[in-house]
């Protein structure tokens, strides 16, 4: 009992000497950033990260110190992690926003049914454990609605159970499928992002095969197969290729 209790209390030590730690890097980055040092910033934020800590807030940070570094790439990848983690943020969206118009491509996308479209930017408005909260009040209101349909000795007060019950199963599957997506999307890995100045894209995964076209730093890619040093992506156009792997990063 007493080898248990030296033990947690070593990895209680431990853990607040690294919270600590990460409270001085926070800082350090903070006042690098201030002070224009953004080299140094982004290299403490990197710290915090390397130590496992993640957040919106780190990820938002480090995403501002690459773009007033002139870093396009790293600071779009960034912003999107931090949107991950904080879709509803108009804050980040702003930022990305802005070092997206910084972007040498101007690819379009295929366009989307306006319903599909709709759906996917109210989803937006809020982050999946949101969604998940919503998806349990709601059923918890669809309950309740029922029992009251049930045990209600009025008409007008089981016609009003009866369609809230209905009414709120409906937002209830609508909030939980929204719950779902937006985890799968958050632990999607084939989202990327184009990290060098420029890549070319290939016809096949071979340095010697032909160069279809070339994309630039920011350009958002979806990775479809990996074979090698190669990746096979596509863009938003619907257009397809390869690229080294060096060349872009997973968000």
């Amino acid at each position: 009992m007493k080898r248990l209790v030296l033990s947690l209390l070593a990895v209680l030590s431990v853990t607040l000497a690294g919270a600590r730690d990460n409270d001085a890097l926070w800082d350090a980055a903070n006042t690098a950033y201030v002070n224009n040092d953004y080299a140094v910033a982004i290299e403490r934020y990197d710290s915090i990260l390397a130590t496992g800590k993640v957040s919106a807030k780190l990820y938002y940070n480090l995403a501002n110190a690459h773009f007033k570094a002139g870093d396009i790439g790293r600071a779009i990848l960034n912003y999107n992690r931090a949107l991950r983690l904080s879709p509803s943020s108009d804050d980040i969206r702003y930022n990305l926003a802005i070092a997206q118009s910084y972007t040498k491509d101007n690819i379009g996308s295929v366009p989307v049914f306006f319903m599909l479209r709709w759906l996917r930017d109210v989803r937006a408005m809020a982050g999946s454990n949101a969604w998940a909260w919503m998806s349990l009040l709601t059923l918890a209101i669809a309950l309740a609605a029922g029992l009251l349909y049930l045990l209600a000795g009025r008409i007008a007060l089981r016609k009003t159970g009866f369609y809230c019950a209905i009414a709120f199963f409906v937002l209830f599957l609508f909030s939980a499928s929204n719950a779902a997506i937006g985890r799968r999307e958050a632990a999607d890995p084939d989202k990327a992002i184009v990290i060098n100045n420029a890549a070319p894209v290939k016809s096949s995964p071979d340095a010697g095969s032909k160069d279809i076209f070339v994309i630039h730093e920011g350009t958002a890619v979806t990775i479809l197969s990996r074979l090698g040093q190669w990746y096979e992506i596509s863009l938003a156009d619907g257009n397809k290729g390869w690229v080294l792997a060096e060349a872009i990063e997973v968000i």
